[in-house]
């Protein structure tokens, strides 16, 4: 398998790893352009130049071949130094280790320390994903505090079990476990893991999906978990359809953004409700009718509506369930992270007891993170029916400050960082 140097434009260092002790024989042609470590009794590790995709085929169809099981795929990274002394392979200690925002403690901003850690290890059914942006939301700065105390048992009791902080991101696929067959290195995606904020991250390869072709990466890592929000609510609770009316609470804000456009591209009629500086962005995204919230109380206006998703929390459920049609749907989802017991989980149980005893209008949800969502999301952004509003976005080694302003309330849009 030795390739003319001449005809290797811009070559890539790879490292492939193979389970078990692979004999010289079943390697022999790769031995020009690989250095081979056997030193590990339960791994082989190849580390060499690959020219482009079509030469990573061929190397990788070889190894299946002779019935090697490949482990994982990865580009090393540019400032790695792989040098052999025997048969062990040395590199640099940077290949292992990444930048990270990370925390020990529960508190505020303060708590978050940019440091660096090691590397996340994927497993059979993951992929190690290049960062180049993560989404920020309302619960990274719930989880930073600590809040509500009731989620604890998830966190951590006294500090994070997960030391890195962000769900959301797109970046390119760096390696791939043996058991992922939708991506390859160097792939751009986008969706959901858990330690955002960082150089790599390690993601399920069902958590993901190809990036939007006409997003920035920026872009892509607002998508995820604001998106699926707001389309499963609308799709999956509202049940909404073409000629319907919709009133979205918190229009303006992350998950209200997708939900006014979503809605729109169902067919509804939708009313936004946000504050007096987001009227016209609100407008500019397809709401029909905008409702600014500081000079009129929309639950007095005498309207009913086929669906209304509540992003804010602040009327009740009974005033807003006396906005809907016999027939419509309320989805309430407000963080309200005021209260630090329960936040908005007192809600939600109200909300559930009502559906089952008093009023089956009533369609409180947690969200559940599927790849067909994420690809109809994909399919509607490349086809113009979606795209997001980014607020404000940051460095990494900014995520103190993007945290702070995301847990402020009132953003426009999405906030996002830059890695």
């Amino acid at each position: 398998m030795h390739r003319d140097d001449e005809a290797m434009p811009r070559p890539v260092p790879y490292e492939i790893v193979i389970r078990g002790r692979a004999s010289a024989r079943l390697l022999w042609p790769l031995q020009d352009d690989f250095t081979i470590d056997t030193a590990d009794h339960h791994v082989t590790r190849l580390v060499g130049e690959v020219v482009d995709a079509s030469h990573l085929h061929g190397i990788l169809t070889h190894l299946t071949s002779v019935n090697l099981e490949v482990i994982s795929v990865a580009a090393l990274h540019q400032h790695t130094a792989a040098t052999v002394t025997g048969s062990q392979v040395h590199r640099r200690d940077q290949e292992n280790t990444m930048k990270a925002m990370v925390q020990d403690t529960y508190g505020s901003t303060d708590v978050l320390k940019f440091e660096d850690i090691d590397m996340p290890q994927i497993k059979a059914d993951e992929v190690l994903v290049r960062v180049r942006a993560a989404g920020v939301n309302p619960g990274d700065w719930a989880i930073m505090c600590g809040l509500p105390y009731i989620a604890r048992p998830v966190y951590g009791m006294r500090q994070p079990k997960n030391r890195v902080r962000g769900t959301d991101f797109a970046g390119q696929v760096e390696a791939v476990g043996a058991g992922v067959t939708r991506f390859r290195p160097g792939d751009e995606v986008f969706g959901s893991c858990a330690g955002a904020y960082a150089e790599y991250a390690a993601a399920a390869e069902a958590t993901l999906a190809a990036k939007p072709v006409n997003l920035t990466f920026e872009q892509a890592a607002s998508v995820p978990m604001a998106g699926v929000v707001a389309l499963q609510a609308l799709r999956d609770h509202g049940a909404v359809e073409a000629g319907q009316t919709a009133l979205v609470n918190g229009a303006s804000g992350g998950i209200g953004t997708f939900a006014v456009q979503l809605a729109k591209a169902y067919g509804v009629h939708v009313t936004g409700v946000c504050s007096t500086p987001n009227v016209d962005l609100v407008g500019s995204i397809g709401a029909d009718e905008v409702i600014d919230y500081t000079q009129e109380d929309f639950t007095r206006g005498g309207r009913r509506y086929d669906f209304i998703l509540d992003n804010v929390s602040d009327h009740s459920l009974s005033a807003l369930r006396r906005l809907l049609t016999p027939a419509g749907a309320l989805v309430p989802n407000g963080g309200r992270f005021d209260n630090r017991w329960f936040a908005s989980g007192g809600r939600v149980v109200h909300a559930h007891l009502l559906k089952r005893f008093a009023d089956r209008r009533l369609r409180p949800f947690l969200v559940s993170l599927k790849f067909e969502d994420l690809l109809l999301l994909k399919e509607l952004i490349e086809d113009g029916k979606i795209t997001p509003v980014i607020d404000r976005t940051y460095q990494l080694i900014e995520a103190p400050q993007a945290i702070a302003h995301v847990g402020a309330g009132h953003t426009r849009g999405k906030v996002v960082i830059t890695v």
